[in-house]
């Protein structure tokens, strides 16, 4: 059984920074890839983030690329993401993910939810002034 827990999220102004974690625990070995998704009011959820498992190789959605940071520290089971220069449009729930995909991190196969076979419960980051 494996568990991901986010935490991190809140409330912030624009232009402000936030830090999300992700803790993982249980059955490490089907964790390859991991990833950050989000879900704003009436729409879908959203790719935002992937990391490999060795956490060299990364993608991020175009939406978010040079705010937006993700990395991993394999030897404490987290997944993080640094978000700098927050926008309001960047108000979502948060979702971490993990799965088996041991393919090429910067594939469409990456962004793709079906990917991924764990998920958090979500964590709320709202940006607003």
């Amino acid at each position: 059984q494996v568990q991901l827990v986010e935490s991190g999220g809140g409330l912030v102004q624009p232009g402000g920074s936030l830090r999300l974690s992700c803790a993982v625990s249980g059955d490490m070995s089907s964790i390859n890839s991991m990833s950050w998704y989000r879900q704003a009011p009436g729409k879908e959820r959203e790719f935002v983030a992937a990391v490999s498992k060795s956490g060299l190789a990364t993608a991020y959605a175009d939406s978010v690329k040079g705010r937006f940071t993700i990395s991993r520290d394999n030897g404490k089971n987290t997944m993080y993401v640094q978000m700098n220069s927050l926008k309001p449009e960047d108000t979502a729930i948060y979702y971490c993910a993990g799965g088996a995909y041991f393919g090429g991190i910067t594939s469409i196969r990456a962004r793709d939810t079906t990917s991924y076979q764990h998920w958090g419960q979500g964590t709320q980051v709202t940006v607003s002034s």
